[in-house]
């Protein structure tokens, strides 16, 4: 089992910056961020595997977004810069212990965190 704890989340006007932080409760294989906006279906953002740092991202926050993690491998975090309307979403760190599918595809991942809301105003 993974528990897995965000925070960070909130609001902020378009061109603002937000940092989202995730705690692991053990070593995972990868560690990713997915985000559902209102109606809308979950999506991968960023994700890193935790033993070699290789990071994945969304065409969509490419440039914007930076995913990183402490040298505990266990604490992800998201960097959100240059945010606009669109990136509201409610927030999700996700993980798995094993490979089991591409990194930013919901089903790759067995372990989520509760979520935390991003609002950008504009």
């Amino acid at each position: 089992q993974v528990q897995l704890v965000e925070s960070g989340g909130g609001s902020v006007q378009a061109g603002g910056s937000l940092r989202l932080s995730c705690t692991a409760s053990t070593f995972t294989y990868y560690l990713a961020w997915f985000r559902q906006p209102p109606g809308k279906e979950r999506e991968g953002v960023a994700g890193i595997y935790t033993g070699t740092s290789d990071m994945y991202y969304a065409a969509s926050v490419k440039g914007r977004f930076t995913i990183s993690q402490d040298n505990d491998k266990k604490t992800l975090y998201l960097q959100m810069n240059s945010l606009n309307p669109e990136d509201t979403a409610m927030y999700y760190c996700a993980a798995n212990r094993r490979y089991a599918g591409r990194i930013l595809e919901a089903g790759s991942h067995d372990y989520w965190g509760q979520g935390t809301q991003v609002t950008v105003s504009s």
